[in-house]
C-alpha cells in the first residue's frame, strides 16, 4: 500500500512539473495585464467591455477583469499578491481602502506596475492614476440636489466603504457645493459592499429621520437600493433622490423622475484607456502619464431627457 501510495504520489508531481513549462511558456508569450475591482457590483460590467476592447486591440497581451471574493482590504491584497506570484505585468485596482493598504500597494507597486482608478491611492508607489476626479462628482451632486430643491432640505446620503477616498472626496465634495444654500447633508451611511444592508440603511433612515427630504446614493449600487426602500415604503417621489453611476434601476428613477438626476462616470474608459496606457507604460512609453500622475475622466449629469441617449450609448460601447 505504501509502494501504490508512493507511486501515485510520483505520477502526481510527474504531471505537475510536465505542466509547468506549459504555463510559464504561456505568460511569457503573452503578459497578463489585469483590472482589480473592489467589490461585486453591476457598475464594474463597463469595465469588463473597456477591457474586452482593448484585449481586441492588443491581442499580444492577456488582459483580465478581477473581482475580490468580498470587498476588503486583506481579501483584495492577497488577490492581487496571488496575481502577481502568477507573473501579472501590470496591475490597475479600485483600492478598498488607500489609507489602510499603503504598504501593501507598496508591496505589490515594487513587483509590477501598479497604476490605480475610481479611488486613487496617491501616498504608494503607483504610476498613475485613471479615473473620475469624485470632488467634481461630488461638486456636481450639489448642483442636481440644488436645482431639486431650490428652497433647500435636509439630506442623507449612502455609501459602500466610508474609507475609501472615493467616497470621503464625493461627500466632501457635495458639502462644499452646497455651501450657502439651504441644504444639508447632515449624514452618511456605509455598507461595506452589502445590498442588503445598503437598503437596511435606507429604512433605518427613513424610521430614524422622518423630516429626512433628500437621499443621495454615492455608490452605483445605492441609488437602487433607494429607490427600493423609498417604493417599499410608499414614499416614492416624495423624497428628492439624487444618484451615482448608471444602474438601469437609476435610469429608470431618472427617466420616470423618481430620481432627480445622476452624475455618471466612465469605467469603460477607465479599464479601455488603462489596459492600453499600461501596455505602452511597460514597452517603455512612458509619454502618456502626466507629471502629477493623474488622468482625471469627466464625470457628467444625466437628467430625464438625457437617458435614452446615453443609454444608446451604453450598448455601443458595450458592443451590444
Amino acid at each position: 500500500m505504501k509502494q501504490l501510495k508512493r507511486n501515485a504520489a510520483l505520477f502526481f508531481a510527474g504531471l505537475m512539473l510536465s505542466a509547468a513549462p506549459i504555463a510559464v511558456s504561456h505568460a511569457a508569450d503573452k503578459p497578463t495585464l489585469a483590472f482589480v475591482v473592489n467589490g461585486a457590483s453591476d457598475f464594474w460590467k463597463a469595465a469588463e467591455a473597456g477591457v474586452k476592447k482593448a484585449q481586441g486591440e492588443m491581442p499580444d497581451y492577456q488582459m483580465e477583469l478581477k473581482y475580490p471574493e468580498q470587498a476588503s482590504v486583506a481579501v483584495q491584497q492577497r488577490l492581487m499578491e496571488d496575481l502577481v506570484s502568477a507573473g501579472v505585468k501590470g496591475i490597475m485596482v479600485s483600492a478598498v481602502d488607500p489609507k489602510t493598504q499603503t504598504d501593501g500597494l507598496n508591496k505589490i507597486g515594487s513587483q509590477t506596475a501598479l497604476f490605480t482608478t475610481d479611488s486613487d491611492a496617491p501616498q504608494t508607489n503607483r504610476v498613475a492614476y485613471i479615473g473620475s476626479s469624485n470632488i467634481d462628482a461630488g461638486l456636481q451632486a450639489a448642483e442636481i440636489a440644488k436645482k431639486a430643491m431650490p428652497d433647500g432640505g435636509k439630506c442623507i446620503g449612502f455609501v459602500g466603504l466610508l474609507g475609501a477616498d472615493n467616497a470621503k472626496e464625493r461627500i466632501q465634495g457635495m458639502k462644499d457645493g452646497l455651501k450657502g444654500t439651504k441644504i444639508e447633508l447632515t449624514d452618511v451611511r456605509g455598507d461595506d459592499i452589502d445590498q442588503t444592508r445598503a437598503k437596511k440603511n435606507v429604512e433605518d433612515a427613513l424610521v430614524a429621520s422622518p423630516d429626512v427630504t433628500c437621499m443621495v446614493g454615492f455608490y452605483s449600487y445605492n441609488t437602487p437600493r433607494i429607490y427600493e426602500a423609498l417604493r417599499d415604503a410608499g414614499k416614492l417621489g416624495q423624497i428628492t433622490v439624487v444618484g451615482f453611476d448608471d444602474d438601469p434601476i437609476t435610469l429608470g428613477g431618472v427617466k420616470e423622475g423618481t430620481i432627480a438626476a445622476t452624475v455618471v462616470q466612465q469605467p469603460f474608459e477607465w479599464a479601455y484607456q488603462g489596459m492600453k496606457l499600461m501596455a505602452a507604460y511597460l514597452k517603455g512609453d512612458k509619454s502618456g502619464v502626466p507629471s502629477n500622475g493623474l488622468i482625471i475622466i469627466p464625470t457628467v449629469i444625466i437628467g430625464k431627457d438625457d437617458v435614452d441617449k446615453y443609454a444608446t450609448n451604453l450598448k455601443a460601447m458595450a458592443g451590444k
